[in-house]
């Protein structure tokens, strides 16, 4: 192997790692809620969905947008995902992938997952009088 083809396939190993672990750093410093649906999405995504490894960066740097602008608009998670979150999944996710079987255990756990998640945020405090 060249001294090229090395260089090449290092950039290639180290290149995710920084984009995952920037995206991880991302979602840590998400209202907890908002982290919480974040971090079971991740999961779903992570076992369910197949990915090469710069969609799968872009996939996740997306979701980190989506919550990060959500918790700054102060919209609800079920706003965001709906009432189904693995049909929202089904359709993010095919934006980066042709697809893949899903169990129905993992969709039951996403649901309450991201149930228990809205059922944990607070809103934004209403102040009118």
């Amino acid at each position: 192997m060249s001294d090229a083809e090395k260089t090449g396939l290092m950039a290639k190993m180290i290149g995710p790692k920084k984009r995952w672990r920037a995206y991880k750093g991302r979602v840590k410093e998400l209202p907890e809620s908002y982290r919480t649906a974040a971090e079971a999405i991740e999961r779903y995504l992570m076992h369910f969905v197949p990915t090469d490894g710069d969609s799968n960066a872009a996939m996740f740097e997306d979701l980190a947008d989506l919550f990060e602008q959500a918790a700054a608009d102060g919209t609800p998670i079920r706003d965001v995902v709906g009432e189904d979150p693995v049909e929202f999944l089904d359709a993010f996710a095919r934006n980066y992938s042709e697809g893949g079987y899903v169990p129905a255990r993992a969709r039951k756990q996403l649901t309450d997952d991201i149930g228990r998640a809205a059922g944990n945020e607070t809103g934004p405090e209403d102040t009118t009088v």
